[in-house]
């Protein structure tokens, strides 16, 4: 029960990453407010996270006023916060800087940037009363670049910054801040940008080639970590981005290598 008792602010809770993360925090023992900006998704959620330990919060990331209401609601339900973890985002469109709309680069910043800002603004007081912390998911491509998905990968690389930073400012309030990394993570957006590629056939084998371990896993990975660096076993752990990766990195690497040196021959 490495989390018993802990109050959880989790963003984007209902689907993919989110909701496997949800699954693990409850069977460690925590307490959960779980923010969607979906009803139906809040719905279906309902059926299989059926506990008197689960607030839900219909509230949108990218609206200040609604997660300053969803966290003044989960304070006063609960009577403190130790953990916000930032998991909402969005990953459309899969397109390059020039073919990306004003509107498209706007929202993606608003959810998975701004969202961060919101969450931390208004629950940043309650934290330091807990002397609790912070987990950002951010992704791999935020470090290593993604082809036709920039903007997704500029709010992931600044995540990454933001969760280092976030990390210097609170320290001395005794507040973590952390961020998990995965590459692919089989959840309903990696689906939806699958679709959203070039060559469609080729995608899984892809997704699978690109990890050391050889394989895409589903979500429950990144959530084992989650519950790692939420809890007081990561206690002297600050400013980390800690790959869920399988080895991706490495991975891309080597494909690149072979990429060149096929072209050189």
């Amino acid at each position: 029960m490495l989390l018993k008792n802990k109050v959880i602010l989790l963003t984007g809770g209902t689907e993919g990453i989110g909701f496997e993360c949800a699954k693990a925090y409850l069977l460690a023992g925590a307490r959960l407010c779980i923010i969607s900006n979906s009803a139906q998704s809040i719905g279906l959620a309902k059926k299989e996270l059926d506990s008197t330990n689960v607030l839900f919060a219909k509230a949108d990331v990218s609206i200040a006023t609604e997660i300053e209401d969803t966290i003044t609601t989960v304070v006063d339900h609960f009577g403190t916060l130790d953990v916000i973890h930032n998991n909402a985002g969005i990953s459309d469109p899969s397109k390059a800087v020039h073919e990306t709309s004003s509107d498209e680069w706007d929202t993606l910043f608003n959810v998975n940037v701004k969202g961060i800002y919101h969450t931390t603004k208004y629950g940043v007081e309650a934290l330091r009363k807990s002397k609790g912390n912070i987990l950002n998911t951010g992704s791999l491509v935020g470090e290593i670049g993604q082809h036709i998905h920039a903007a997704y990968s500029a709010t992931k690389g600044a995540v990454n910054a933001l969760t280092k930073s976030m990390a210097l400012d609170y320290a001395p309030l005794g507040i973590r801040v952390n961020a998990v990394a995965p590459a692919g993570v089989w959840t309903p957006m990696l689906r939806n940008w699958s679709r959203q590629q070039p060559d469609t056939t080729t995608v899984e084998n892809y997704l699978d080639n690109i990890h050391a371990l050889g394989y895409c896993p589903e979500a429950d990975v990144v959530a084992d970590a989650c519950v790692f660096l939420v809890s007081d076993k990561a206690r002297f752990i600050t400013g980390c981005i800690l790959p869920v990766t399988g080895g991706a990195e490495l991975g891309y690497r080597s494909m690149m290598n072979r990429t060149i040196q096929e072209r050189k021959n």
